[in-house]
This record gives C-alpha cells, sequence and structure tokens, in this order.
C-alpha cells in the first residue's frame, strides 16, 4: 500500500481548518505548491512526471492533511469537556467515495477543481479512480454512512464501529444476462482516508474453556486455551459540513497474533507450512468478505465470528479510552451511549456485560443497569430472515463465556416475565432470548437496551402492535419511532449540483444548513420558467447518463423517454418481477398495436443478488434475457427500452438518481421498513409510484395524493391473508389473460432461454402461492402505470409534481433524524468546535 504520511508545510498550516461555521481559509497558490510538494515528497517525482492514479493519491492524502488537525482538536474537546458520546456499531457502512463529499464538507470544492485545472489536471478524472469502498450492500450501510455525515455536520459526537472488509461484498459482472460475482478488490490501490493504528489494537477470544472459582466471596471466570485474535483499527476522518467538527469512523481489520505465545514458529519452521498458513486464513477470514455464505455450517460459524469480532474490538476499545478519562466505571452510561444498527452487532449487550463483571468486578445488578442505559438499538426488518437466530451448539462452542452470560439474562428475563404473568408459559416462550434451541438476537437486543426504534412510522406501528407487541405491552416505553433520512449534502449538492444551484437562486442558501427549508420551493411549483429551468436540468442529466448507457451498454436510449428507475437490492419482496411483468405486459400490447400512444419509457433496474439467493439470481438472469427481445424488436419503434445497470453501488446510484424520472417503490406492504431510495429519488425530482409501505407513506402524506401514484394493497390487507389466508394466486393466473400470457411467454421461450430456466419464478408466483402478493396487485400496478404515462404528457403538470417533490424532501435529511436520536434516545447535544 503507497505511504500517505503526510509532511508538515507552513502554507498547509495557514490553509487547515481556520472555519468560523463556513468553509475553510483557502488559497489557490499555496494549494498548487503543497499539491505538488507532496507529490514529490509521495513518489520522489514532479507533478508533470506523475501518473493520474499518483495525482488522485496526493489530492487525497493532502485533503486528508487539512482536515486532520481539526480531527485532533475535536477528540480533544470531546475528552476535555467530558461530552457524552455515540458509538454506532454496524456490520455495514456504504460510504461510497469521499474525496468530493470532504471537499463539499470542507468548503474548497470548487477552488480546488479551479487550482486543479490551472495545473492541466481534471479534478473529474482524479474523482473516478477513487474506489467505491467495499463495506456495504444496500440501504443498511448507505443509512449507517448518511447518519455518520449527519453527525459530524451538526456536531453530535458520534462515531462510528465496523469492520474493514478486504472484499466487501462482491464485484457483480453480468455474463450471458447472469450474475457472476468476482472479488471486490476495493483496496487493491491506496485508501489513502485511513489511517492504521496498530497501537490501538485489541485481543478478540474464541472458543476454548472458562474456569470458574471462587476468590474472596466472588466467583470468578477465566477464559483458558482460546484462540487469539488481533483486532487492528484503521480510523477514517468523518468531516462535518463547513464545523471544524471530525469525527472517526473505526474499522477493525482481523489478524493473526504474532508473539511467541502465540505463533507455532518451531510449528512453522519444521515444515508444518499448512497448518500455519490454515491457522491465518481463518483469521483473516474473519474481515475477509461482507456477509458470507451461511446456507452451511461454515459460514453461520464465520458469521457469528464477524459479529462478535466487531462488538468486543469495538468495545474494549471504548472502554480503554473511557478508563483512560479517570472517569469511575460506574457512570458509564451518562458519558457513552452504544447504539446497535439491527440485529448484527446485539451480541454487545452481552459482551459489554463480560467486561462489566468478569473484567471490572462489578456486581450482575450494577453492571446489568450500565448496560441497559448504555444501550439501543433499530430494528429494520420485520422479515424472519433477517431477526438472526443462532444455534446454541454452534455459540456456546464458539464464544463460552459470552453464552453463559446470555443464558443468564435470558433466566433472570424469564423470572420477570413470570412476576407479571405468573404461569404464563406461551408468553415467556414467545419473549424469551434462548429458545427452541436457538439465541434470538432481535430478543437480546430488545431486553438489552433502554431504547427500540423503527424506522418509519407504519414499520414502528408494526413492530408495536404485531411483530413485537408483548415486548412493547411489557416495555410500554422503550418503543419509539425515527423515520429514516438522507444526507442532501451527497444526494442533492453532490449528485445534482446543477439542481442545486438552481434552487439556490430561487430560495437562497439557508436550506443547506436547514433542509426544512427547502419547503420554500413550493411558492416556485407552478411557475413556469422555474419549472422550465428544472425540466432542462433533469434533460441535461438524462443526456449525459444516455451517453454513458451507449457507450458501456451499447444500448441506445431516449433521453426524452421516461426515466422509470428500479435501483435496490434485489429480493422477492421488493418485487422486481412485477414491474418486469409490467414492461413484458406493455410489449405485448405494443407487438399488437405497435403506434400505441405511449411516452416512450427507458426501464432501468440495477441490483445485486446474494450468492446463495438463486430466485433473485434467477429474476436477473430474466431481466437481461427480455432486455435483449425488446431492445432488439425494431417492430415497436424504440417506445421500450430496458438496461440492467451492472454492480450497482454508490457511485452509480449518484449518476442514475438525478436522471430519474418515476422511482419505482412497488414492495409488499408491510414489508420495507422505511426505503431510504424513494427519499433520494424524491429529492432530486422524480415521482414516486409506490405502495404503502415503509417511508412511502410518509412521502404521500408530505406531498399530497396528487403529487405521487400509489397502488396495491395496504399493510393491514396484506397482514390480514397472512393471518388468515384468502388468497390462491393460481386463481389470479387462470383469470386474468394478461397475467397467463405473461407467463406463459416466459415459461414458453417467448423470450428466449434454456428449458425451464426460470422454474424458480413459476414456482414462487403459482406453486408456492405467490408470497408477495405479485399477481393480486398486477391489475392496480398495470392502471398505476398508464396514469403516469398519462401525466407525463403534461409537462407542466408533472414538473409541478417533480418540484413540490424536492420542496417536501427537507423533511426526509438525515440531518434532523440525527437531531431526533441524539435528544430522544442518545441523550447528547451537538458541540461546537472552536
Amino acid at each position: 500500500m503507497i505511504c500517505t504520511i503526510g509532511y508538515k508545510h507552513t502554507k498547509a498550516k495557514e490553509m487547515q481548518m481556520k472555519v468560523r461555521g463556513e468553509s475553510m481559509k483557502f488559497n489557490k497558490e499555496s494549494f498548487k505548491s503543497d499539491f505538488k510538494k507532496k507529490i514529490e515528497n509521495m513518489f520522489g517525482m514532479e507533478l508533470n512526471d506523475s501518473s493520474k492514479l499518483q495525482k488522485y493519491v496526493a489530492l487525497g492524502s493532502l485533503i486528508k492533511d487539512y482536515s486532520t488537525e481539526n480531527w485532533i482538536k475535536t477528540n480533544k474537546t470531546y475528552k476535555a469537556n467530558g461530552n457524552k458520546q455515540v458509538y454506532y456499531f454496524s456490520m455495514e457502512f456504504l460510504i461510497g467515495r469521499l474525496l468530493k463529499s470532504n471537499l463539499i464538507n470542507l468548503g474548497i470544492e470548487e477552488q480546488c477543481a479551479d487550482a486543479l485545472k490551472e495545473l492541466n489536471i481534471d479534478f473529474n478524472e482524479l474523482e473516478e479512480l477513487e474506489a467505491d469502498a467495499g463495506l456495504g450492500n444496500g440501504g443498511l450501510g448507505r443509512l449507517a454512512a448518511c447518519f455518520l455525515d449527519s453527525m459530524a455536520s451538526i456536531g453530535v459526537p458520534g462515531h462510528g464501529c465496523g469492520i474493514r472488509y478486504r472484499y466487501g461484498l462482491f464485484e457483480q459482472k453480468i455474463v450471458d444476462g447472469y450474475q457472476v460475482e468476482i472479488p471486490d478488490n476495493w483496496l487493491k490501490e491506496a485508501n489513502v482516508w485511513e489511517t492504521r493504528k496498530d497501537n490501538k489494537s485489541i485481543i478478540v477470544k474464541f472458543n476454548g474453556n472458562i474456569v470458574s472459582e471462587m476468590k474472596n466471596g466472588r466467583l470468578n471466570f477465566t477464559h483458558e486455551n482460546y484462540t487469539a485474535v488481533k483486532a487492528v483499527p484503521y480510523d477514517t476522518p468523518v468531516i462535518g459540513y463547513k464545523n471544524n467538527t471530525v469525527n472517526n469512523l473505526r474499522l477493525w481489520s482481523a489478524e493473526m497474533v504474532e508473539t511467541e505465545e502465540e505463533f507455532d514458529f518451531c510449528g512453522f519452521s519444521k515444515g508444518d507450512y499448512g497448518r500455519a498458513q490454515n491457522y491465518k486464513s481463518s483469521i483473516e477470514s474473519i474481515s475477509q468478505i461482507l456477509y458470507p455464505d451461511d446456507s452451511h455450517t461454515e459460514g453461520k460459524i464465520l458469521r457469528l465470528k464477524q459479529q462478535y469480532f466487531l462488538v468486543s474490538a469495538g468495545l474494549q476499545s471504548i472502554l480503554r479510552s473511557y478508563k483512560a478519562s479517570e472517569k469511575s466505571i460506574h457512570d458509564l452510561d451518562k458519558y457513552v451511549s452504544i447504539h446497535i444498527n439491527d440485529t448484527h452487532p446485539s451480541m454487545a449487550v452481552a459482551e459489554l456485560m463480560r467486561i462489566l463483571v468478569d473484567e471490572d468486578e462489578l456486581t450482575w445488578e450494577e453492571a446489568w443497569r450500565i448496560t441497559t442505559n448504555t444501550m439501543s438499538y433499530t430494528n429494520h426488518t420485520i422479515l424472519s430472515e433477517a431477526l438472526e437466530k443462532w444455534d446454541i451448539n454452534i455459540f456456546k462452542e464458539l464464544l463460552p463465556r459470552v453464552y453463559s452470560i446470555i443464558k443468564e439474562i435470558d433466566r433472570r428475563f424469564k423470572d420477570e416475565i413470570l412476576q407479571k404473568h405468573p404461569n404464563n408459559w406461551e408468553k415467556v416462550n414467545s419473549m424469551c432470548i434462548i429458545h427452541d434451541g436457538k439465541v434470538r438476537m432481535a430478543n437480546l437486543a430488545i431486553v438489552g437496551g433502554h431504547s427500540v426504534n423503527g424506522v418509519a412510522k407504519l414499520h414502528t406501528e408494526i413492530l408495536k402492535n404485531r411483530e413485537l407487541a408483548d415486548f412493547n405491552r411489557f416495555y410500554p416505553n422503550k418503543f419509539n419511532n425515527k423515520t429514516n433520512g438522507i444526507t442532501h449534502r451527497r444526494w442533492l449538492i453532490q449528485s445534482n449540483p446543477k439542481l442545486t444551484e438552481a434552487i439556490n437562486e430561487a430560495i437562497g442558501k439557508g436550506w443547506v444548513k436547514e433542509p426544512k427549508q427547502l419547503v420554500s420551493l413550493l411558492k416556485y411549483a407552478k411557475n413556469e420558467d422555474f419549472k422550465e429551468k428544472v425540466y432542462n436540468i433533469k434533460k441535461e442529466n438524462k443526456e449525459v447518463f444516455s451517453n454513458h448507457v451507449a457507450e458501456k451498454y451499447g444500448v441506445k436510449i431516449d433521453p426524452n423517454s421516461i426515466f422509470d428507475v428500479q435501483v435496490k437490492r434485489l429480493h422477492a419482496y421488493k418485487r422486481q418481477a412485477m414491474n418486469l411483468m409490467n414492461i413484458v405486459h406493455l410489449y405485448n400490447t405494443l407487438k399488437e398495436n405497435p403506434n400505441m400512444d405511449i411516452v416512450p419509457r427507458t426501464f432501468f433496474f440495477g441490483a445485486k443478488a446474494s450468492p446463495s439467493y438463486y430466485l433473485a439470481k434467477e429474476t436477473i438472469k430474466l431481466i437481461n434475457t427480455v432486455a435483449y427481445k425488446i431492445n432488439n424488436d425494431k417492430s415497436i419503434n424504440d417506445k421500450i427500452k430496458i438496461v440492467f445497470l451492472e454492480n450497482y453501488r454508490v457511485s452509480l446510484a449518484e449518476r442514475i438518481i438525478p436522471c430519474a424520472d418515476l422511482s419505482e417503490q412497488i414492495s409488499t406492504a408491510s414489508k420495507e421498513a422505511s426505503g431510504t431510495g424513494n427519499m433520494k429519488f424524491m429529492m432530486n425530482g422524480a415521482v414516486t409510484i409506490a405502495t404503502l409501505d415503509g417511508a412511502n407513506v410518509e412521502i404521500r402524506d408530505a406531498v399530497g395524493d396528487d403529487n405521487i401514484v400509489t397502488f396495491g394493497m395496504t399493510a393491514e390487507e396484506v397482514m390480514n391473508h397472512e393471518k388468515y389466508g384468502g388468497y390462491c394466486s393460481r386463481d389470479y393466473y387462470n383469470d386474468d389473460m394478461r397475467i397467463k400470457r405473461i407467463i406463459d411467454g416466459i415459461m414458453g421461450g417467448q423470450f428466449g432461454g434454456y428449458n425451464n430456466e426460470f422454474n424458480n419464478i413459476y414456482n414462487s408466483l403459482i406453486n408456492y402461492n405467490d408470497e408477495y402478493f405479485v399477481l393480486k396487485d398486477f391489475d392496480s400496478y398495470v392502471k398505476a402505470q398508464d396514469k403516469v404515462n398519462n401525466l407525463y404528457k403534461n409537462r407542466s403538470k408533472w414538473m409541478e409534481m417533480s418540484i413540490t417533490n424536492i420542496a417536501h424532501s427537507g423533511i426526509f435529511s438525515s440531518d434532523n433524524t440525527i437531531k431526533e436520536y441524539a435528544n430522544e434516545i442518545w441523550n447528547t447535544k451537538p458541540i461546537n468546535i472552536k
């Protein structure tokens, strides 16, 4: 890896963070001098001799240098003032590229680009060299990244804690229409933003056995014969928007412990290379990839290892830092807040108990008081597959002491239930942590913290009144709602600069600091000049992306067509299949009537399917199979085109979202906890076609029924069908000739493909009774799409809808969400870094 150690330079110091709520003081000549010097010091050559990659590395390193003084100052201020700090634990942080984002937050993007231009360097070319960080998969990870940005930008003392995945999830290639997974080698070149801190390493212990003995009237526990793993932290600055705050994202890498006690040098020197190499591989695999395949025992063990590795390293590090401040361990909950993002880090509850009881020798009761006051939990789903349950045999072998602590938490909690509900074993079995040979991680997180929040009003109501109703009644003040949000700095200012400029000209720049001020745009929603300006910005974005599609995919698309976009993780409940069925229906209709009066439509899909999720992978193949047929059928006069965007990721989202006319948010009602893609599209002026699911409900409430297109069953109707039955998908297949024609055409080879290639899709829709009600909602969806077509024909009306959506999007800024978390869950306040 290329060295990124900064040098001391007088002019650079003059530029470092002389901010008073605006932007850092920038001197163009000093910057150019700093940049040249950085090239010389890092690579031993002059600027003109350096490659583009070397220029990018030098630029990123220089920007990191500029933020370092405030990074240190922020940390010192938090410690000196004794501020309560938040640590946000998440298995994913989908941070995307940081170069442009950091320059925007420092307030020097334009000046930096101008200075580079004077050096004959294209900033955009350097930006394209930065790899997307392979630290997440979808909305969960992007939410965590937006939250970090907002915490820093509004001054909340909050930091991220995650794993530094060597290869992330995977890089998606589409080969003959199929998804092919290859390693996402995002760390191949220098990651200029991270700083390795060996002196902050932590030892995490797996396997072995626990020895207990009485000492001074206290039962003590000793972990013996364990496998030691070294957790090495890599720190990344999280730069706030023009406010001097630089928080921290700490990512842990799993490495061998190379001490005489832990490394068998003798065996290695005698030629037992295989055993030594296997040991090394088993250790490093912990931080190798995100979400290893857990369809087999080895994968389950590895996932459990990852989760404990994260929480143990993170908590030990936090406690070490806290103890250095010489504050009482009994006051930990007054100064530290630990937030669990989804169920993956739920083991933090038991690990904190282990540290407090075993290492700090607190009583169980005192440790439990501290733990529950310190921990808070966000639930992101009601899908049972995401509410993790671990086999107790795997758990207790891998984590013997943590398992025994969870058993004790469970025993005490069962007693507590029975005190309130004597002899009600049905309720005990419903709520307990260990049941039927499994450890239920969501239950552990609920019991072990002081707050449980959902991520949209509908989702929270479902949790409180249905899925977790017993817990809600048991803990009447614990459940609350915090609707998800997105950072407008990345998803509008960075992704759509021309629209940002138009908004600034119309209503000023106050909305950048206070995004709810975007509502002032409403007075321009009927202004024809402003509507035309916004229309032309959208059209220009579409033209640029059309050129990209032609160059990358060889598909010529019409920038005047409706850009209809569904980009998100591929899952059956998100119903990409229903979108495709409507496309096939439209195609069949056009084949019968090529002159039908419709607005040309370009359908974009972008999604990764989990490698072991065969139905999702088959859906990708079907999308591409249908796309090939339709895109090459001249008889429909190019009125439909389909583009599957390969390897969907943050940087690609930043390009497609500003182009979208229609945002597809069509999940089965009650299944999508919130969604954040819906907010990003809305903020960029797309109109949403949606079920009343997740935050779509709140978008509808904000913009009104006239500025969104809704369809389909309600959440209540879906849940009633699930509870009482009464739905037969085969009836819809037999009774609706459109559906029958679509499915028979796909299965009969209308679009190509091998025999029985799409059997999983057929079975899911027909033989397994269509779990996510695709066929039941199909007719309503087709009518909604017809409505979209008619609305789009009236440009003035469509642009009024578009501007209305932008105007109301400010309420979905993650800055607002984080203020709610800080005030209502974490009990911490923003800090001004002077």
